[in-house]
């Protein structure tokens, strides 16, 4: 999600290309830490919690994300509730010379979910749909914005190798303000490094009506303590003039089963 304020955070995709159904069933996937979201649905009656903080840079103006959060609930097998949270800290300019202010606060919460649309076959991948709708006044006054802003996108996912997978996705954002969406895509192949360990390289960026587009190149790593847990690490870099100029960030992901059977 890279957003006018901050970079969309919630991130990355590969899962061991040898799993054929639509909800994980091995090691659990996450939308960190890339901005290629993934094609995985959450394990059933699972909650997963992906946490991140980042450090960017948007012409010269910094924001930290303490943290981010992507939270998904398994309904069924083929559908994921979500709920997005950002904290932020981001400096606004000042008309004087002392500098910059530094506004904090919750962005407006935005609440969405994930389907499987179907199984990779051949050229054909592995495809689901992602939508949010955010909630102009659901969060820090000084972040309302004045429409409701929805956004969705189009994951795919096809493996290459048993360790090689390629993710992309297409969409659009709106930011709540202007009526025009920023057209987005990613493109994300990513690599299984060993048993505990993936890399990933991206070129993503976006593209709205009348302006210059936005551009930029990413990598990242991530390493799985167990099936449940991993931690990453990741960073951006703007190639494009109106892109944000960097961001780094790191997050911890967990999931957990809400009742079990007996």
């Amino acid at each position: 999600m890279s957003k006018k304020i901050s970079v969309k955070l919630l991130f990355p995709l590969l899962l061991s290309p040898a799993v054929l159904s639509a909800q994980e069933t091995g090691r659990m996937e996450t939308d960190r830490p890339d901005q290629t979201e993934a094609v995985y649905i959450t394990k059933k009656n699972y909650l997963q919690a992906e946490l991140g903080f980042n450090f960017e840079s948007d012409q010269g103006q910094f924001t930290l994300v303490h943290p981010t959060a992507l939270w998904k609930y398994g309904l069924t097998k083929k559908f994921e509730l979500r709920l997005i949270t950002e904290f932020i800290s981001a400096e606004t300019p000042l008309l004087i010379p002392s500098g910059n202010d530094v506004q904090s606060g919750l962005l407006p919460l935005q609440l969405g979910g994930k389907v499987a649309l179907w199984e990779e076959k051949g050229l054909l991948p592995k495809t689901s749909l992602i939508a949010h709708l955010g909630i102009p006044k659901a969060g820090s006054k000084k972040f309302h914005t004045t429409r409701w802003f929805p956004s969705f996108r189009f994951t795919f996912q096809n493996s290459i190798t048993e360790n090689i997978a390629l993710g992309y996705n297409l969409g659009a954002e709106w930011d709540g303000e202007d009526t025009s969406p920023d057209w987005i895509y990613t493109f994300a192949p990513g690599f299984n490094l060993g048993k505990k360990w993936y890399g990933y390289a991206e070129l993503y960026g976006s593209v709205r009506k009348n302006e210059a587009p936005a551009h930029h190149v990413a990598g990242g790593l991530a390493c799985y303590f167990s099936d449940n847990s991993k931690l990453d690490f990741s960073g951006s870099y703007g190639i494009t003039e109106v892109a944000n100029d960097w961001y780094v960030a790191i997050g911890y992901s967990f999931r957990l089963p809400l009742y079990k059977k007996r």
